[in-house]
């Protein structure tokens, strides 16, 4: 296990692949771990050197005082990237991590090659509807909204097939800090970024899932109208499309990258 120490705080992370390869930096979503990409790893990693990480609050990552914004944790990005010595990478977020990939292009594009923004948009729901998750979770730690979220980040057909899959899903919502699981509710309650996105000039891959019921396909078509030359690949899944449609996930995320 390998962390990192940026102001005052300690982030988890993982590296796999050639030293000498490209640096592909996968970012998680809300109540997940960098675990969450094992479905993409392995093919993944004989093309490029990948840096997963755990968001702060998550994980084996610190639990900083909330409440977090989306630039903070893009921020984060950056010191890593600062600490470990990597000057630019490519980029790829799902949901909160697309959010904090779209800061990042904004922030340092000089530093981002290609950017894909996976199931995520640049407003996410209601300030009700994240205070009342909030008040949820304040109330009863993370089983209280553990059913809920599962529902909305898989398909019943799927839910019903790959119980193996859900039960780890269900596992890392529920190991998640609730403490730094709000912290960040609260980022993505306080992030709207619709008018700054049309500043973004990095090459773009949009990946949006066809049964998405958080962030549906007409959120990947703002993006993708919002971004110059943006492309975008719709899959059959809900909110974890890179579980989901692992396959053609991988290879759709692949042939973005490596055109």
């Amino acid at each position: 296990m390998s962390f990192v120490h940026v102001d005052n705080a300690r982030f988890h992370f993982e590296v796999t692949g050639s030293d000498s390869a490209p640096v592909l930096v996968l970012s998680n979503s809300l109540g997940t771990t960098l675990a969450m990409w094992k479905p993409q790893i392995a093919e993944f990693a004989g093309r490029f050197r990948v840096l997963q990480y755990d968001t702060r609050g998550h994980g084996e990552s610190s639990v900083s005082p909330g409440p977090y914004t989306v630039e903070r944790l893009a921020e984060d990005v950056l010191r890593m990237l600062d600490a470990l010595g990597i000057s630019s990478v490519v980029f790829c977020g799902l949901s909160l991590g697309g959010m904090i990939g779209m800061s990042l292009a904004l922030r340092a594009p000089g530093r981002i090659k290609k950017l894909v923004l996976c199931n995520t948009a640049p407003k996410i729901g209601t300030p009700e509807s994240w205070n009342s998750r909030i008040a949820a979770v304040e109330k009863g730690g993370m089983a209280a909204v553990a059913d809920a979220v599962l529902e909305r980040w898989y398909t019943a057909p799927f839910r019903k097939s790959a119980p193996a899959e859900v039960a780890e899903t269900r596992q890392m919502l529920l190991d998640t800090p609730p403490q730094g699981y709000i912290a960040c509710c609260a980022a993505v309650r306080d992030m709207d970024q619709r008018q700054a996105i049309r500043q973004i000039r990095v090459p773009t891959l949009v990946v949006a899932g066809a049964n998405d019921p958080v962030t549906p396909p007409t959120d990947a078509k703002t993006i993708v109208d919002s971004i110059a030359g943006a492309q975008s690949v719709e899959l059959p899944a809900a909110h974890l499309s890179n579980i989901e449609a692992a396959n053609q996930f991988t290879a759709s995320v692949l042939r973005f990258l490596c055109e």
